[in-house]
């Protein structure tokens, strides 16, 4: 039998750190396959899809800026991504190309990992409204949490979430963050700030109550400002990395026939990567 080829495609793409989480598991495993990283340039997305039939990949991973024309064009979508209107994960069945999208799959499970029974604290803050939030609202969704209430600064971007995802989710500008967190038990950022170069506090923790869990899906730095200041009141924080090591997990099983682990040794080996840039 062939060597089962997966890959993840974004422009650029050099970044990208899915080639060492999927070549840990086919090292792991003694699988023989590879997984590969292949930059295409907007304009070359559609052909780069249209030729996969005939390249020998089972599939791959997509990446900023290609979620949404992916999800524009394959044949069949599963139900998270139509809900997320992106697709990161492509594959083959019955011949034809699926697309799915794993975002709130691997939020949920980083959150299930860290701090377990997670989605019975009540009413969540999620801060941003792009497409990062979409997967968030998504997997809130999915665990029956009913009073999801997006901020974002821009109203309208807010509002128009709010009306696809439909009841229990609704809609706020920034100045409102302050009274929406006095009855939290979930704050979620899926905004870009507290990474690396953008290390603004994206909401003080200090109006929330003792057992709030503050997460963040920004993983560059692992701590970012959000999770400190949560960290210094005593609150339980999850780190973003968790996120994007859980949301490769399902491509994996699909393409390779083995659903993989998320281990600490996978943690420590991406952590120290991520260190040594």
């Amino acid at each position: 039998m062939a060597e089962a080829k997966a890959f993840v495609t974004g422009h650029p793409i050099a970044h990208s750190r899915s080639p060492k989480i999927h070549g840990y598991w086919l090292a792991q495993y003694g699988i023989d396959g590879s997984y590969q990283a292949i930059d295409v340039a907007p304009a070359d997305f559609t052909a780069f899809l249209r030729s996969l039939g005939d390249s020998g990949y089972r599939g791959g991973n997509v990446t900023i800026p290609h979620k949404e024309a992916a999800f524009a064009g394959v044949a069949r979508r599963d139900h998270a991504a139509d809900e997320i209107g992106a697709v990161n994960t492509l594959w083959f069945e019955d011949g034809l190309l699926w697309g799915c999208n794993t975002d709130g799959y691997g939020f949920a499970a980083n959150l299930d990992e860290h701090a377990p029974g997670w989605a019975a604290n009540g009413p969540a803050v999620v801060l941003g409204a792009g497409g990062a939030s979409r997967a968030v609202i998504h997997a809130l969704k999915e665990r029956g949490i009913n009073d999801i209430r997006i901020v974002n600064r821009t109203l309208a971007r807010a509002e128009e979430l709010s009306r696809h995802f439909g009841a229990g989710v609704s809609a706020h500008g920034a100045g409102a963050v302050g009274e929406l967190l006095a009855d939290a038990g979930l704050l979620i950022n899926s905004t870009a700030l507290g990474m690396h170069g953008n290390e603004a506090l994206a909401a003080d923790p200090s109006a929330l109550p003792g057992h709030t869990i503050v997460t963040d899906i920004v993983y560059v730095p692992l701590e970012t400002p959000l999770l400190a200041a949560a960290r210094a009141r005593g609150l339980k924080t999850v780190d973003g990395l968790g996120m994007l090591l859980h949301q490769a997990v399902p491509g994996f099983e699909r393409w390779f026939g083995r659903k993989p682990d998320v281990t600490p040794e996978l943690r420590r080996m991406i952590v120290a990567d991520i260190e040594g840039h």
